[in-house]
């Protein structure tokens, strides 16, 4: 007869999901009552909530989480046990590597998908018209919700800060190159936080409270990007983000955020609508500079003038 002690070692510890895809299956088959671990209702309904967002559970840390969800900290610590995880960095892997896949085969999947297109293959104005309109699209969605009261706090901030450092990658490196260009025209003191021969830590150690960071990222998001603006906003820099969704793991650290669809046929994320925010963003910042704004412009045309150089 076996012991009860012999009996407990053959039993196999529970092996927990190890994808995002399978702990969502999970979760409907404990409220089946089909799974072989069981939870309590609040703590299967934090799951649930965890799966539906997977770029914040991937980037934020055990303690904010348990913020946005109304929990415990050593809730979430239980619950993940629960699970078969040997703590919550290893359920946190599950969903940092379900990120790093998304955004290894995204621009792919968006090949793709021009590839695939029904449509007419020698209609070359087509595929050009499609892309203005979806921009057009774009532009109209971050239009409709954008706040007055918003625009003008971020735009004031822009104008009054000490020093402005803007960051982004990949094609969004492009969005805050033109918006540092563009502020760097009406006030001293803007540039990019990656500015060739500094790094990103060093410039972040020159910031302190009374500068800005404007960080922008989008799905599939950069967790440098969410990282820097993570460190920055902890050191009390005040933070503003570009981005396309309220689950975006920037809009938590940021002051003021800015939710720009980028949804379209292009190959990678759309940048347009971005480009239309950041020049009106530019005007805006300055409309609040004024005569400053005007006399740095003149200086600038002078020192090019003296060179030789045209502005444009």
């Amino acid at each position: 007869m076996n012991s009860p002690l012999a009996s407990a070692q053959c039993v196999e510890p529970l092996l927990p999901p190890r994808s995002v895809e399978a702990l969502r299956e999970l979760v409907v088959r404990i409220r089946r009552g089909e799974a072989e671990v069981s939870l309590g209702k609040k703590a299967l309904d934090v799951v649930a909530r965890l799966v539906d967002r997977p770029e914040e559970v991937a980037v934020r840390s055990i303690t904010e989480l348990a913020g946005c969800l109304s929990v415990n900290a050593s809730t979430l610590s239980r619950m993940v046990r629960s699970l078969g995880y040997s703590g919550f960095s290893d359920f946190q892997s599950v969903f940092r590597e379900r990120i790093a896949g998304a955004h290894g085969n995204f621009y792919s999947r968006q090949a793709h998908r021009l590839l695939d297109a029904d449509g007419d293959t020698d209609d070359y104005v087509g595929v050009v018209v499609q892309l203005a309109r979806e921009s057009t699209a774009n532009v109209d969605g971050f239009l409709s919700q954008l706040d007055a009261t918003e625009l003008r706090q971020a735009a004031r901030l822009l104008a009054r800060a000490r020093r402005v450092r803007l960051f982004g990658v990949r094609q969004i490196h492009a969005v805050t190159s033109l918006l540092s260009y563009g502020l760097s025209l009406v006030r001293p003191d803007v540039s990019l936080l990656d500015a060739p021969g500094q790094g990103i830590a060093e410039a972040l150690a020159q910031m302190a409270k009374g500068d800005v960071l404007v960080v922008s990222s989008v799905k599939p998001y950069s967790r440098r990007v969410a990282e820097v603006a993570r460190v920055a906003s902890e050191a009390g820099i005040s933070v503003i983000a570009l981005t396309d969704s309220r689950a975006s793991p920037l809009a938590a650290r940021a002051g003021h955020a800015f939710f720009i669809p980028h949804q379209s046929s292009f190959i990678s994320n759309s940048i347009g609508a971005y480009v239309v925010f950041c020049e009106g963003l530019t005007n805006l910042v300055a409309k609040e500079l004024g005569g400053k704004a005007l006399r740095a412009l003149e200086r600038q045309e002078q020192f090019l003038d003296a060179l030789g150089i045209e502005m444009r």
